[in-house]
């Protein structure tokens, strides 16, 4: 199981991986065409505006439509090989299921569902609500999933010379059609239920205003070693509860307006985003360097190497896990003590009124971008509080391993024979030489896949592999998630490590 998810946690990172785009030329856009938020005195017309108002409906078509991507993107991640096939089936499960669940059929074909009253008055809105609230990213990974399932089953599909046609990868759209009228007949009393939990959780950390935003915070640092966050920030940051923080945000709209598809914005735009960007941006460079001056004196070089380049990552893109799993499982209690800074500040940076969004993540590009937009606020405030997160990170990190003497990245135990290997920058083939021989070999590897910072590994004996041999190509950290899983954190130039290894792989 955990295996499928992290299968399922890569994909949904080729739909992600969309999102910069869309900030990019919304934030253009905004820039360009400011009377489209409504400034005062600021033109409506002309080339500029026209420019303008084209770029962020551009961007626009990708953010409202971002449930359809999910479908699609994650049908084609999980299948064995990419094919398009996969997305054509996640987009007739996505068709299906949506309108088979859409409020007109439900009403039609379960009229008691919605508890009619004699004067005409609908009794149970929440089911009404469940059903016109169909179309959101939750359904999208599962029609994506139903997809890819059809797809790696019934791909090689023989039938009669008769049918012979629909045979091979004709069947699966096929197939897919069918599982998906099955799997729309489960929810359509499962889904009230689903929805109704997710709104709870939603609505309870909602109405604790910033102290939800600092215990959202917290929750979405703490599920990242189990990929469970990416559940948890689909009921904040898009229209699965009707909130849809992201969307709105890049909408253009603010507290009181509408967003594109009719739910009203009844929460301040930006708050579940605003307070990643002092943590991400300032707060991670500070611990970085607490772990740099704690490592010892012959590893420092090394320490810098791992930590430091992942903080300028997380600085500049919001990439956070290289520096997070970098100590994760070396020094949890402090992983713990990193995810309540992260409430701290959260809390403390959204109740001083700074607002800011992102498309992909908490970085110095979409802090820049979305400072055009109407719900950005206090934009200045990123600075001071920028100055205090790293400060505070600092200050904390240090304290706390020298205080309980963690084994933070450069202070691990010394061991006979340690490894002294030192890579030219970017060698992806001598760094993936040396994580195929500390693998124990290609013929010790049977799989081979990559997310957005790690390899993903599978080995058929675990004895034969040496993480200190890995760790010595570069990478930044190994986890073995199961008995045969390796996974090796390398950092957002993973792609090119993985292309040279499956070379290696290859011979």
């Amino acid at each position: 199981m955990m295996r499928y998810l992290q299968k399922l946690g890569k994909a949904l990172f080729l739909p992600v991986a969309i999102l910069p785009i869309c900030g990019i030329l919304m934030g253009l856009g905004y820039a360009m065409a400011p009377g489209v938020m409504g400034v005062p005195d600021a033109p409506t017309s002309g080339a500029m505006y026209v420019i303008g108002f084209f770029l962020i409906k551009a961007g626009g078509a990708l953010i409202d439509n971002m449930a359809l991507l999910f479908a699609i993107g994650v049908a084609v991640g999980l299948a064995v090989d990419g094919d398009g096939t996969a997305g054509l089936a996640g987009l007739v499960s996505w068709l299906m299921i949506t309108t088979l669940l859409s409020t007109p059929v439900v009403s039609t074909i379960a009229p008691k569902m919605f508890q009619w009253a004699e004067d005409g008055a609908l009794v149970n809105t929440a089911t009404k609500v469940a059903f016109d609230k169909i179309q959101n990213p939750f359904i999208g990974i599962l029609t994506g999933i139903i997809g890819a399932v059809c797809y790696n089953k019934f791909k090689e599909t023989k039938l009669p010379d008769v049918l012979a046609f629909f045979a091979g990868k004709r069947s699966v759209a096929i197939v897919t059609s069918v599982f998906s009228i099955i799997v729309a007949a489960i929810l359509l009393f499962v889904w009230p239920i689903v929805f109704g939990g997710l709104v709870w959780v939603g609505n309870a950390i909602k109405g604790m205003g910033v102290l939800g935003v600092g215990l959202y915070a917290f929750l979405n640092r703490l599920l990242i070693p189990t990929g469970l966050h990416h559940a948890l920030n689909n009921v904040f940051w898009f229209d699965t509860i009707g909130m849809g923080d992201l969307q709105a945000y890049w909408q253009g709209v603010t507290e009181g307006g509408v967003m594109a598809n009719g739910n009203p914005v009844n929460w301040s735009v930006g708050m579940y985003m605003a307070g990643f960007f002092p943590c991400m941006m300032f707060g991670i460079p500070g611990a970085a360097l607490a772990m740099i001056q704690t490592a010892k004196t012959k590893k420092r070089k090394a320490t810098i190497g791992i930590v430091g380049s992942a903080a300028v990552c997380a600085f500049l893109c919001g990439v956070t896990e290289p520096f997070e799993f970098a100590f994760m499982f070396l020094a949890f209690p402090l992983y713990v003590v990193y995810a309540l800074l992260y409430a701290i500040f959260a809390t403390i940076t959204v109740a001083l009124g700074y607002r800011a969004g992102f498309c992909f993540s908490a970085g110095l590009t979409d802090a820049f971008f979305s400072s055009f937009l109407p719900a950005a606020n206090k934009s200045w405030l990123l600075i001071p509080m920028g100055i205090a997160a790293f400060v505070v990170f600092y200050l904390v990190f240090l304290f706390a391993i020298k205080k309980w003497n963690l084994k933070t990245p450069g202070r691990e135990d010394d061991q006979d024979g340690e490894l002294k290997i030192e890579l030219a920058n970017d060698d992806y083939t001598a760094m993936a030489e040396i994580i195929m021989e500390g693998l124990g070999g290609k013929d010790n590897v049977v799989s081979i896949d990559h997310c957005i910072t790690r390899l993903r590994l599978e080995v058929k004996d675990r004895l034969l592999v040496d993480e200190k041999k890995i760790k010595s190509s570069g990478a930044a950290g190994v986890i073995r998630p199961g008995k045969t899983s390796v996974q090796v954190i390398i950092g957002p130039k993973v792609q090119f490590v993985f292309e040279e290894f499956k070379k290696l792989a290859n011979k």
